[in-house]
């Protein structure tokens, strides 16, 4: 079984790390299944039989997306709502399809790792600011299993593939 890789950007083609790190995984179908919600679903109409069927076919679930207010792009928040339901994601009837499941997180913060932090420009880790992240899978008994961040605007090709390829040792080691 394979990861399925989540990724929600509202403007993929102007981003360089989230469409670099897309472009990437897509080349690696047998590992790797990229999930664009914002072309698959423009009009934020979710199906969420076939969201849910998507999740349940794959060994790992990561969520990719750049950092927004401090949080997801609004479509992934919805998904989350949507896609999670009770009796499905968790609840005493039968929630169990997320239980031990594999999940992390792969964001674009956009500022560097010196203003995540306690005193930086934001007060407050990465980890800190995606806790209700964390906390949702915990609710749902899933396995989270972290973060993998790119810091800062701009980078380098060198940056890129460094950080391409902690991403992918990050995937491989869910």
């Amino acid at each position: 079984m394979r990861t399925l890789i989540v990724v929600a950007h509202p403007s993929i083609e102007s981003s360089i790390v989230n469409k670099y790190w897309m472009e990437e995984l897509k080349k690696q179908p047998k590992e790797f299944t990229v999930h664009e919600l914002y072309k698959v679903y423009p009009e934020e109409h979710l199906d969420i039989k076939q969201e849910q069927q998507l999740i349940e076919s794959h060994e790992n679930l990561v969520l990719q997306f750049p950092i927004y207010w401090f949080s997801s792009p609004p479509l992934l928040k919805k998904w989350l709502d949507d896609v999670f339901l009770e009796g499905w994601a968790h609840g005493s009837n039968g929630g169990d399809k997320l239980k031990n499941k594999k999940i992390a997180l792969a964001v674009s913060a956009g500022s560097t790792a010196n203003d995540y932090s306690k005193d930086g420009r934001y007060s407050h880790t990465l980890e800190q600011i995606l806790i209700p992240f964390e906390t949702t899978f915990f609710y749902c008994k899933a396995d989270y299993r972290s973060i993998h961040a790119f810091y800062g605007e701009e980078p380098s090709k060198n940056e890129l593939e460094r950080n391409m390829q902690e991403y992918l040792t990050f995937l491989r080691n869910l």
